[in-house]
């Protein structure tokens, strides 16, 4: 049996950058990064509705989101 295994998911699925770092989890940061969602001005262009729809997100992320969101006088589209 194999002493140091690590999740295919870190080789295939890196975020470069430190977008978000410390306010959402790392899957819904991926989500993100797929979607080249790299700012919070380009996540201000987006729906809950749609942000919900992505894998890796859930009202927890979103809920972190729109705290952050608010405290940098941003929201997302409605």
């Amino acid at each position: 049996m194999a002493r140091f295994l690590k999740p295919i998911c870190t080789d295939r699925h890196e975020v470069s950058d430190n977008f978000l770092k410390g306010i959402i989890a790392m899957p819904a940061r991926r989500a993100l990064g797929k979607e080249k969602i790299d700012s919070l001005e380009k996540l201000a262009d987006y729906s809950e509705k749609e942000i919900l729809q992505l894998h890796g997100f859930g009202k927890n992320a979103v809920e972190k989101l729109k705290n952050y969101m608010k405290e940098n006088n941003l929201s997302f589209k409605t």
